[in-house]
């Protein structure tokens, strides 16, 4: 989505961390909006997974690619990247315990489904677009420190993220209606008549929860593996 590509440099280049994820996302609602104003519910998801994945890409290229340090810009990114290399590092933290992170993942996902509902999406769209952010900085931050290209592409991101970012693509899609229907005024058949979205959502975050119990301790020995002594 050119927007997304477009909000990277505008927003670093303002150097208002707050304003970034706006950026990402005014655009991406603006569509969401529209296509579900016109019945397109499938093109609406689809949008979403297309603008989540252009901001994944874009964002990382931009962290990587940008002349200045960019971590004070990027909410939550330092701190995010320093969890992440001190798990890989030492095996420790919430990536590789479900005693830790499922807890918090169902936190995150109480939450999103709150504030999607209470705000047509609005604000879990706009904190979502600060979550891809901060991944993509950890992300860019594994080739900053000197990471091969293709440890970098391939390990990255996490498939159990990815499943996660995909579900709650969704969720936000479905969860807007609700209340958009009502602001825009246009006929709303109800929940109902999104059930296999809300499958296929369930799906994902179930996914993210076996993927990540499941794989998480082995990813973290693997990217331990490529990145250089001292890195992080």
């Amino acid at each position: 989505m050119l927007s997304a590509l477009v909000s990277y440099p505008i927003g670093l280049a303002i150097r208002q961390p707050l304003l970034l994820p706006l950026l990402n996302t005014a655009p991406a609602f603006a569509v969401m909006a529209l296509r579900l104003r016109q019945g397109e519910r499938r093109s609406a998801v689809i949008a979403m997974l297309v603008w989540a994945a252009s901001l994944a890409l874009f964002g990382t290229l931009s962290f990587v690619l940008w002349p200045h340090p960019v971590g004070e810009l990027v909410l939550n990114g330092p701190a995010y990247r320093d969890e992440m290399f001190r798990w890989i590092r030492t095996g420790q933290g919430a990536e590789g315990s479900v005693r830790l992170f499922l807890p918090q993942h169902l936190l995150h996902l109480a939450a999103f489904v709150v504030t999607s509902l209470a705000t047509a999406s609005v604000l879990s769209m706009t904190a979502g677009a600060a979550l891809m952010n901060y991944m993509s900085f950890y992300v860019a931050s594994l080739a900053r420190a000197g990471a091969p290209a293709w440890a970098v592409v391939l390990l990255g991101w996490q498939p159990w993220a990815i499943c996660r970012v995909a579900a709650f693509c969704v969720l936000g899609v479905v969860l807007a209606e609700p209340l958009l229907s009502r602001l825009v005024g246009y006929s709303y058949p109800g929940l109902r008549a999104s059930r296999r979205l809300l499958l296929w959502a369930a799906a994902g975050i179930l996914a993210d929860w076996v993927l990540k119990a499941t794989l998480a301790p082995w990813w973290g020995v693997w990217l331990r593996g490529v990145l250089p002594p001292g890195a992080g």
